[in-house]
């Protein structure tokens, strides 16, 4: 995919994400993720949208923690979401291609990896903020769910940061059945290795359409088909999480 269509994919998420949390109201439970309301939610997101744009616009060259909102409430806070979002999106559309900042994983570029990953961020996000609303839930497109997924595998679980590990060596398939996207996630004591294909026997395989099997990785939906030994299934569920 284009860094141009991330940048439209991020503008639209963070748009439905502000519209479905103020339907919902902030005292509403989020129940893809237990413990927040969705002022939890905004406040997380709004805060990580600065901390990215902080990056480009800055071309900060080293890691630096974002900034919490405080106590931020009510109205206020949801116009600061707003706010934060904005400026992402124009800080990303007017940096230029060859911008040199701190980015955590590999990339044609920064400026292509800030845009696929607030692109990522926020649609998951959207899906939690309109899961607290209730009702239907915006769609994901299929070529960008594959990307998502491919992110998600050889790039944030390529990390030593991925507790998804097994005592003895196993395989993990993942495989989208309405597009071209499998997967081989070789498992071990040490970091998990992604490549893409079959290629290797799989112990276990998580199939399903795109956009759902790309939620489901992210743990905001049980996964589709699971053949094989459900209890990597249940490993991945358990020690996925994203740190």
């Amino acid at each position: 995919m284009e860094t141009a269509e991330y940048i439209e994919i991020l503008d639209r998420e963070g748009t439905l994400t502000a519209d479905a949390a103020e339907e919902a109201g902030l005292d509403a439970a989020v129940p893809t993720c237990p413990g927040w309301q969705v002022r939890d939610l905004l406040r997380h997101t709004g805060m990580v949208h600065r901390w990215a744009a902080g990056f480009i616009a800055d071309a900060q060259p080293t890691f630096r923690p974002w900034q919490e909102p405080g106590e931020l409430d009510g109205a206020a806070l949801i116009g600061w979401f707003r706010e934060g979002h904005a400026h992402l999106v124009a800080t990303l559309r007017g940096a230029p291609a060859d911008v040199q900042c701190w980015t955590f994983l590999p990339a044609p570029s920064p400026l292509a990896f800030w845009a696929r990953r607030q692109a990522n961020e926020t649609t998951i996000h959207r899906v939690d903020a309109e899961s607290a609303r209730g009702g239907s839930t915006s769609p994901v497109s299929t070529p960008f769910a594959v990307d998502g997924i491919d992110e998600l595998l050889r790039g944030f679980h390529a990390r030593a940061k991925s507790r998804v590990r097994t005592e003895k060596p196993q395989v993990l398939r993942v495989r989208a059945t309405d597009a071209d996207g499998t997967w081989t996630v070789r498992l071990s004591a040490d970091v998990p290795v992604t490549e893409t294909g079959d290629t290797a026997p799989a112990d276990c395989e998580v199939a399903g359409q795109a956009a759902y099997l790309y939620l489901a990785l992210w743990n905001r939906l049980p996964f589709p088909q699971v053949t094989g030994d459900a209890t990597l299934a249940a490993l991945w569920r358990e020690q996925s999480a994203v740190g």
